[in-house]
């Protein structure tokens, strides 16, 4: 690794998990962050839903107007496979982030109450949690399974390697999100996501010169052979063999000037690690801040609501 105090190596990690099945997904979570400790990397990026699992391809039961038994029962073993913090599996996560020494955000299904969330969870290097974000806008058929995150959810985190965003999946979609994010002015614009279509990475390229962060893309890789639950229990609309791919993958790293300078890598798990100059961020801004000097406060505004949203039961 260079001297240069500025240099950082990051990784994005490419793999896929069974939504049913935490405890061995938790112990991948371990072995992936000891082969990106082994890179030397400061900064690892895994995909949306990586603990907890993302069940492409089923519907639940769920027709408009009706849900059926099968579905809410399928819909059980996966709220019990969540993770709540504190919980035993939470600091399972920590342990693991302590005993490897490296930044991490991660994708979770987090169970709050009775309701799922798509989070990320991103930690120190120290196992310490630096924030959780809870995805804002599930997308589609995602609304039947998890709740909505609110402005309390967008944590901007300081840490050892940098300062640190998480955005999930299509909430990069969202202009305005994408405006208060570059407002807090980012080194790692930090990217889980099941998105592996090719269109995905023009997006991210986008992101990071509107930003001018490193930008972060972690997908995950899933066949259906991954997933234990048979075709009575998990009928993939897309098919059952065990080879059937879930999801493709096309985790990228990008630089500040929009130059693809890791993948995109498809069709297998993968970890893809970058060495990087935060110093490029400075450079990069000398043309482009678009919270700066290349904003127009007397034209626009931004304002976001930060304060978490009220239950109707007030103690």
């Amino acid at each position: 690794m260079s001297s240069n105090s500025k240099a950082r190596i990051v990784s994005v990690v490419q793999a896929g998990s069974d939504p049913f099945d935490t405890p061995t997904t938790l112990r991948k979570f371990a072995h992936l962050l000891s082969e990106a400790k082994a890179a030397n990397s400061d900064l690892a990026v895994f995909p949306e839903a990586f603990v907890g699992g993302y069940p492409k391809g089923v519907d639940f039961g769920v027709r408009v107007g009706s849900r059926d038994d099968a579905g809410r029962e399928l819909f059980r073993l996966y709220s019990d496979n969540a993770v709540q913090l504190g919980s035993p599996e939470f600091e399972e996560m920590r342990e693991a982030v302590a005993a490897n020494d490296l930044a991490v955000v991660v994708g979770a299904i987090e169970r709050k109450g009775a309701t799922l969330y798509c989070s990320t969870f991103s930690f120190e290097r120290d196992g310490s949690l630096l924030g959780v974000h809870r995805k804002l806008v599930p997308t589609a058929m995602e609304r039947l399974i998890w709740g909505q995150g609110d402005g309390s959810d967008l944590p901007v985190m300081d840490s050892s390697v940098g300062r640190l965003v998480s955005a999930i999946c299509w909430e990069n979609y969202m202009p305005l999100l994408r405006s208060y994010y570059y407002d807090a002015q980012p080194d790692f614009y930090c990217v889980s996501t099941v998105d592996d279509r090719p269109v995905w990475v023009p997006t991210m390229q986008t992101i990071a010169l509107e930003s001018r962060a490193f930008v972060l893309s972690a997908c995950q890789y899933l066949e259906r052979g991954m997933i234990e639950l048979n075709s009575d229990q998990f009928d993939a609309v897309q098919g059952n063999g065990p080879d059937t791919v879930l999801i493709n993958g096309g985790s990228c790293i990008i630089a500040p000037s929009g130059e693809v300078i890791a993948g995109p890598i498809f069709g297998q798990e993968t970890i893809l690690t970058a060495e990087i100059d935060l110093d490029d961020r400075t450079r990069g801004k000398f043309d482009m801040d678009v919270a700066g000097h290349y904003a127009r406060p007397d034209i626009f505004e931004l304002r976001t609501h930060l304060a978490p949203q009220k239950n109707v039961r007030e103690d």
